[in-house]
């Protein structure tokens, strides 16, 4: 029940910064430019999200045919969709944050954050490894 209270009040805030930020550049810029930035942002969404969902599901599906785990991918596509989402949604700051998602710089480096912090890497030793053969002798010598 916690999750719900904690994303219910993430959604008012950030409407409320989301609106803050249209009047706050709309009395900047005049309102017919500022509608014209977010019609605009709404159609670079929707280009970046094709675009590069194109390139990611190729991806995937070589990471497939080479039968190997497509996690790396997977995140990827999620990000995209999160990132598009934001893009389409009206606002600026939503704008900002999808344009994180969709550039592949940034979205290479959260998901490389993601996987070190949820993942669990296997330990590879300190490569201090003695070689050498053993024989068992009697203890009743």
């Amino acid at each position: 029940m916690k999750i719900f209270s904690v994303l219910f009040t993430a959604i008012v805030v950030m409407s409320v910064l989301e609106l803050y930020v249209l009047i706050a550049v709309g009395s900047i810029l005049g309102a017919f430019v500022t509608i014209l930035l977010v019609i605009a942002s709404a159609g670079l969404g929707s280009h970046l999200l094709r675009e590069q969902g194109i390139v990611t599901w190729q991806r995937f599906q070589e990471a497939l045919a080479r039968q190997q785990v497509p996690a790396y991918e997977l995140m990827e596509g999620f990000l995209i969709l999160v990132g598009g989402a934001l893009l389409l949604t009206p606002g600026f700051i939503t704008d900002a944050l999808g344009l994180i998602c969709l550039i592949p710089a940034p979205r290479k480096w959260i998901i490389s954050a993601v996987m070190k912090y949820y993942f669990i890497v296997p330990h590879a030793g300190d490569k201090s490894v003695l070689e050498g053969e053993f024989r068992r002798e009697d203890k009743s010598k």
